[in-house]
């Protein structure tokens, strides 16, 4: 079955055909290093991770992801200077932040990861063809910026479904020098008040290079001509990516065939941003909350819908995360296992649907159920099977709990001592149960709290108690 995939530029979902057999190559918009990232920040990374895992290890794609950092920008000058910090320093401490903070949620390194400033000479290549085809012009006052001229190119505004003359001026840039005030800068002079290390040469004098040419050079380099996917935020649909499209296939490049784009974290019905205040750094969340949780959380929508964050979001999630957990632990013994089983036709038909991740989480929940079933009828063999499908699955969407990324006891005596632990609870459960056939419920309650104290939580359902550890919070 082929994936589909909803093509924002399309409006629609369409079925994925990758231009090279058997392999795909994605370009994320990866963040500007201005700041420490927060929980809004890094969905996007998350549910390109899932895509990515999808296309890998449920259709054997070779994958090549390439994610950017915008190193130099005007919010980083200008926090760096408010900082008393250098520039490239400022935004060096910003990427390492920003890296650890996926590594932490579990996101795979991506292929590559250029930085822009690494990629002066592509850009200033890429902008001297628009310049020869008619479709960039220098400033005539001599400032040294660079504009892309959007009345040269009529299929400006087809990305994003608009009519020039109805879209708002480019605010990237001073309007004295433009055209046409949509005018957007491919390059920008150097500026009175700058520090001079944030400057390259060109024919038009001193300058850095707009935050659109960026991407279009960077992707080319690292895709091609022309690639499968374009993905990022839907706040960046406009002005970004319709202009990283327009200065591409002007400039005669094919550019990206399908354009995936991500919803907003919110909170209180607004987009999560540092400047409401409500910026919730990943650092600070995963001191209460385990980076596993926080991963589940983010991955656990359609990543085309908002997630409005809540008190008890993350404790919902954590619930979900420790029924997945403690099933694998009583039906695998919580180590590290190779799973290398059939993915369930419902999960994959869910994936496959523009990654519906809910009804995915859907057949990895009702598994769980059907295999602690089995754990009560004490069919353990049928259990073990369901737990490698489970493993599996959560494996696709990166919530394995078993996975040594979140710190598994894999091969630890831990894990050696779960036969016996569950030996011995169990004997408890049915003395437990014992006691309530015979109406003694003071005994029955005395054993319930024995096992709490220990640690043990008891699940009371039809088919009978079933038992998981208590998750202990360390914060």
């Amino acid at each position: 079955m082929s994936i589909r995939l909803y093509d924002t530029a399309a409006q629609e979902l369409r079925d994925f055909v990758p231009i090279t057999e058997g392999k795909v190559g994605i370009y994320v918009c990866g963040l500007t290093t201005q700041g420490a990232p927060h929980i809004g920040h890094v969905r996007f990374a998350v549910a390109f991770d899932i895509l990515r895992r999808w296309l890998t290890l449920g259709h054997g794609y070779d994958v090549t992801l390439v994610r950017n950092i915008t190193d130099i920008d005007d919010k980083i000058l200008a926090k760096s200077t408010e900082a008393g910090e250098q520039w490239w320093a400022w935004s060096y401490a910003n990427e390492r932040a920003t890296n650890d903070a996926l590594d932490l949620l579990g996101v795979l390194p991506p292929t590559y990861e250029p930085r822009a400033t690494g990629h002066i000479t592509e850009m200033q290549d890429l902008m001297a063809t628009l310049i020869d085809k008619g479709h960039a012009y220098a400033a005539q006052d001599g400032s040294g910026d660079v504009y892309f001229d959007v009345r040269s190119y009529p299929a400006y505004g087809e990305l994003t479904h608009q009519r020039i003359d109805d879209m708002e001026p480019a605010a990237d840039a001073d309007p004295r020098g433009k055209h046409d005030p949509r005018d957007f800068a491919l390059w920008k002079g150097h500026k009175a008040g700058e520090p001079g290390t944030a400057s390259w040469p060109t024919a038009y004098g001193q300058g850095r290079p707009g935050w659109h040419l960026e991407c279009s050079a960077m992707a080319r380099k690292y895709l091609g001509d022309t690639f499968d996917i374009h993905g990022g935020g839907v706040d960046l649909r406009f002005p970004h990516h319709e202009n990283e499209q327009a200065q591409s296939r002007a400039a005669g490049l094919g550019f990206a065939n399908y354009w995936l784009h991500n919803a907003w974290v919110t909170m209180g019905g607004e987009k999560m941003g540092k400047s409401l205040g409500n910026a919730l750094l990943v650092t600070e969340i995963t001191k209460v909350a385990r980076p596993l949780v926080l991963r589940y959380y983010l991955g656990a929508a359609h990543y085309r819908s908002t997630i409005e964050y809540h008190e008890g979001s993350l404790r919902e999630a954590e619930a979900a995360v420790d029924r997945i957990e403690g099933f694998l632990r009583r039906a695998l013994g919580g180590g590290w296992v190779e799973y290398g089983t059939d993915l369930p036709v419902d999960f994959a038909a869910a994936m496959d649907d523009d990654l519906n991740v809910s009804s995915a989480l859907a057949a990895i929940h009702e598994t769980v159920r059907a295999g602690n079933t089995a754990l009560d009828e004490g069919d353990d063999d049928k259990a073990q099977e369901l737990g490698l499908q489970v493993v599996a699955m959560t494996e696709v969407l990166g919530v394995n709990p078993l996975n040594p990324q979140w710190g598994s006891t894999a091969g630890s005596g831990a894990d050696d001592a779960m036969p016996a632990l569950d030996a011995l609870v169990r004997d408890r459960i049915d003395a437990r149960a014992a006691a309530r056939a015979a109406r003694d419920f003071t005994l029955a309650d005395q054993i319930r709290d024995q096992l709490t104290a220990a640690g043990i939580v008891v699940e009371d359902t039809a088919s009978g108690a079933r038992w998981s550890l208590a998750r202990r919070n360390d914060a």
